[in-house]
């Protein structure tokens, strides 16, 4: 299979508009985290946030259980397993299995290192909560999934920049109101791991292309050269 046949994990058409909103999604991140570096309290955002949504109802707290189960490590990893074998079974695409392990990785792990860095607390000074790791990996994930299907559908410029940013907001709204509601984050910490998973996954899609078409232009050239 020649280069040309593989499809990239990053749609050329998105790759400019992507970079874009990564770079401004970085500079969200690194701006709240100087605000909230080694503080322990909510912002003022993150206050009126707070008093808007506490106080929900047992069967919308159930809801927010259930979503904070799929930002768990066993609940993540049932979902990376499914989406893993819907790449490989469904689409037949190494590749695409690799993004979702390597972006999913990749992104909990940045939002780890930057929680140690950052140094923001929530109930107590063991519990770092800046960026929401939880956010990150279910914006992470619905990024993945919404840029396979960018690409298999052939979707230009403006509807798979809709899908790309409808799914990543979608699926980090969700988890992030999860968090808040059942206090392991402040509001702020969510937007933090949003940003981080719109920054980390296009860059790690891109490496993954850049990675993948050396490995096969270089099995190309060698059975070439092994050709009598």
């Amino acid at each position: 299979m020649t280069r040309r046949q593989v499809p990239a994990v990053l749609p050329p058409s998105l790759r400019v508009r992507l970079w874009l909103i990564g770079g401004l999604a970085a500079l969200v991140v690194v701006v709240l985290g100087v605000l909230y570096a080694g503080d322990g309290r909510p912002g003022r955002v993150d206050g009126r946030i707070w008093s808007a949504v506490e106080g929900v109802g047992p069967l919308w707290r159930h809801v927010a259980l259930a979503m904070d189960f799929l930002g768990d490590p066993a609940g993540s990893a049932m979902l990376i397993v499914a989406v893993v074998t819907g790449c490989l079974l469904l689409l037949r695409s190494p590749r695409a299995a690799v993004l979702v392990v390597a972006g999913v990785a990749l992104t909990v792990g940045t939002t780890t290192l930057l929680k140690h860095v950052v140094g923001r607390t929530i109930h107590g000074d063991d519990n770092l909560s800046y960026p929401s790791g939880h956010t990150a990996f279910a914006t992470a994930l619905a990024l993945v999934v919404a840029l396979l299907a960018t690409g298999r559908l052939g979707l230009g410029m403006t509807a798979g920049i809709s899908l790309v940013l409808g799914a990543a907001l979608v699926a980090g709204a969700a988890m992030g109101w999860a968090q808040v509601v059942l206090g392991a984050h402040y509001p702020t910490d969510a937007l933090g791991g949003w940003c981080t998973a719109l920054v980390v996954i296009p860059a790690t899609a891109w490496l993954v292309d850049r990675t993948a078409d050396r490995l096969e232009d270089r099995t190309a050239d060698a059975g070439r050269r092994e050709r009598p």
